[in-house]
């Protein structure tokens, strides 16, 4: 099932892109199998080497795995229910945070949200070329995610992402399951790049 499904989700790509960024896809249904912390590892290791304005690095990550329990129920109830029945067969959820204020003038950072998702884009692609998949979520509640990893008031939450090996679509709810099965699409090229007019 995993190799017809990656098939299908396979990016229809009208330029050559990297294999990663092909195959890349948010599934719903997980696998209740751990990811090898070596694995774990290398994708938060691409994440920390993402570019950022001034290099400031404006990202922190808030990790909690299944086997640690209680961490995983905090980070867990942060979500939206429509999102925790199904993150909850996930390995790992990361809350992704940004940095309020550059550190060296402590002056807003505008840039700061821009930079935890060039961070998470790294993030996402390493982990789908280790096999690990990863689906990023804004249907949660900020508070409880800051609580949860006792962020200071220096950090907002950003996402939260859901991280695992990809399990079998019929575990889901029907409605869940037919979206699992789609295939992905995406705007034209026309409809997202625009230059100047002069």
């Amino acid at each position: 099932m995993t190799n017809e499904l990656d098939k299908k989700k396979r990016a229809d790509a009208k330029a050559p892109i990297l294999d990663a960024i092909k195959h890349r896809w948010s599934p719903r249904a997980f696998a209740d199998v751990a990811i090898e912390e070596e694995r774990l590892d290398a994708i938060f290791e691409a994440a920390r080497w993402a570019a950022s304005s001034y290099n400031e690095q404006p990202w922190r990550f808030g990790v909690a795995r299944k086997r640690e329990e209680e961490a995983f129920a905090r980070a867990l109830d942060s979500l939206v229910e429509f999102n925790r029945q199904w993150a909850a067969s996930a390995d790992t959820l990361v809350v992704t945070f940004a940095k309020k204020t550059f550190s060296h003038n402590d002056k807003p950072n505008r840039h700061a949200w821009h930079d935890v998702g060039a961070a998470t884009a790294h993030l996402m692609l390493q982990a789908r070329d280790l096999g690990v998949y990863s689906h990023a979520m804004a249907g949660f509640d900020a508070a409880k995610a800051e609580a949860a990893f006792g962020a200071s008031d220096e950090y907002e939450a950003v996402a939260v992402l859901a991280l695992g090996y990809l399990g079998d679509p019929d575990e889901l709810p029907d409605d869940l399951a037919k979206q699992e099965r789609a295939a992905r699409t995406r705007k034209p090229l026309a409809e997202l790049f625009f230059k100047m007019d002069r």
